[in-house]
């Protein structure tokens, strides 16, 4: 069962040993999975691309998907774009902090994408689809919700 929460995580229960299960099955299995949770985090990507202001779109192009076999990620920003997190949460910046943006403790772009997609149900929807799509690869009957 997946399970989404307040604080940006979504927790499934026997995840862990699911990918025991399908390393037993199949070796290289357990990889699928982050596979999957990519297409999962591409959603919340897909969706906070098009909100993100655009003068050379760096910016735009650091939010991406960087998943693993245990969880679905989401980053923006980076060595290259070190002024993202000013971008979408605001503050002060540049000489002396003279640059102001109106500081939003949720963000502008990301998180509120984030929320949204949870609260419509989208993000558990596809999470169960790609686990399941995983779990037939090798395999395996699926059957229930």
């Amino acid at each position: 069962a997946a399970t989404v929460n307040d604080n940006m995580t979504v927790h499934i229960e026997g995840l862990r040993e699911f990918r025991q299960a399908l390393r037993r099955v199949q070796k290289d299995a357990p990889k699928q999975l982050r596979i999957a949770f990519n297409d999962v985090a591409d959603l919340v990507v897909q969706g906070t691309k098009p909100q993100v202001p655009v003068l050379r779109g760096k910016a735009k192009a650091s939010v991406r998907a960087r998943s693993t076999q245990e969880k679905a990620r989401v980053f923006a920003g980076g060595k290259r774009v070190p002024y993202y997190a000013w971008l979408d949460f605001g503050g002060r910046v540049g000489r002396k902090n003279a640059t102001v943006r109106e500081y939003v403790p949720d963000g502008r772009y990301l998180f509120p994408t984030y929320r949204q997609l949870r609260d419509r149900g989208v993000i558990e929807e596809k999470l169960t689809r790609a686990i399941v799509r995983v779990a037939r690869s090798v395999g395996w009957e699926v059957t229930g919700g």
